[in-house]
């Protein structure tokens, strides 16, 4: 039987790939040692669940929508005065139920007085993030880590268009409207102002957002 090692696979942008019979212990070094595993390759995301790890790695065009929709993110959170705190890309993992996720970016809003200062996260101690956004379509994998890790909301950009799912029994259910946000039609303004930014640029699309956002309120 050949083994190989991370560092020797090849993960194109836009592509993802899935090893088998990963154990806690791998899966620990392979996120201790960046530069070891999975060499350059660690720009990566990854999703863990029951053994099996999931290395995706992202396009420009993926890193570009996630950028812009934190933004949007941030706006709604600045406009509406609710205080909140980002943690990205963090690594967000428990060892007694397998599973272990990189979302595309996330925030603590019920939870951020909580998770002022933390620089580690533990959840065996810390909440989970109350939204988290994945741009791209997310794999069983995937929805497994974010489902029994208990992230309440979920926003998904998928073939241009922003889902929400929030959390109902365990299990995702997709929704029209935001708790986070119940008086915005989020999914549908969202959606529109990504496609503006294909003409008008991201900063240009930014600016009327958040104009955008001030006259609804």
């Amino acid at each position: 039987m050949v083994t190989l090692q991370l560092r020797q696979l090849v993960v194109q942008p836009g592509q993802r790939l899935q090893v088998h019979d990963v154990g806690w212990p791998e899966l620990l070094q392979i996120l201790a040692s960046p530069h070891h595993e999975l060499g350059d390759q660690r720009a990566c995301r990854i999703a863990y669940s029951d053994g099996v790890l999931e290395i995706r790695m992202p396009s420009a065009q993926h890193e570009k929508a996630k950028v812009l929709i934190g933004d949007m993110v941030k706006i709604f959170l600045e406009e509406l005065d609710m205080d909140n705190e980002c943690f990205g890309s963090s690594t967000f993992k428990r060892q007694e139920i397998a599973k272990g996720i990189e979302p595309d970016d996330c925030f603590y809003i019920e939870h951020q007085a909580q998770m002022i200062g933390r620089d580690r996260i533990d959840l065996n101690f810390d909440p989970p993030p109350d939204l988290a956004i994945e741009v791209d379509v997310t794999s069983k994998t995937g929805l497994d880590a974010y489902q029994v890790l208990g992230v309440p909301e979920l926003w998904r950009f998928e073939e241009g268009q922003l889902k929400i799912s929030v959390l109902q029994q365990g299990q995702y259910q997709d929704v029209r409207v935001s708790p986070h946000f119940p008086e915005f039609a989020i999914a549908e303004t969202m959606t529109q102002f990504i496609e503006l930014s294909q003409t008008k640029g991201r900063s240009q699309t930014l600016k009327l957002f958040r104009q955008s956002v001030r006259e609804h309120i």
